[in-house]
Formats: C-alpha cells, sequence, structure tokens
C-alpha cells in the first residue's frame, strides 16, 4: 500500500499539511467539505505538493516534520530547491 504526504493551499493561502492512504479520495473530500477540519473554512483547496512513501509510519514521521517548518521552508521544499522530503 502506497501512503502520501500531501499539502493544500487554501482560499486564504494558507498551507494544510496532512497524510492518507487514498490521494485522490482525500482531496475530493478536503475540496468538497466533507472532512470538518483547518481546510472546510478555507475552501477551495488546492493541492500543491504530494510525496509518496511506502509505510503510514514514514508518512505520518515526514507529515509531523513538515508541519513545524515555517511557510518560507515549506515553499522552498515545494519549489525543489530547499530541504526535500524525505528529509
Amino acid at each position: 500500500m502506497t501512503f502520501w504526504v500531501y499539502i493544500l493551499r487554501c482560499t486564504d493561502n494558507s498551507y494544510y499539511t496532512g497524510h492518507t492512504d487514498n490521494l485522490e479520495k482525500r482531496i475530493v473530500e478536503h475540496q468538497t467539505g466533507a472532512i470538518e477540519c483547518y481546510t472546510s473554512t478555507r475552501l477551495p483547496v488546492t493541492l500543491v505538493f504530494a510525496y509518496e512513501f511506502p509505510t503510514r509510519e514514514e508518512a505520518l514521521v515526514h507529515e509531523r516534520q513538515i508541519k513545524g517548518w515555517s511557510r518560507r521552508k515549506k515553499e522552498a521544499m515545494m519549489r525543489g530547491d530547499g530541504p526535500r522530503c524525505p528529509v
């Protein structure tokens, strides 16, 4: 099974980082507001980053790490000129 860490850009230009084992389904859930979380009040959302991992544990570790990063560091990673995932 594949697991993903993903970053969404919200309508207020903030970022949301999460992980899932079904990226397409999770993005639809965020976009429709089916998940009552940070993104449900900041629609629409756009997928701006996704990275695949072989285990849920690895994805979760990296999700937590990325959540602790500054906006600047996240954007550098997404552009490919900063820290790489996995880090």
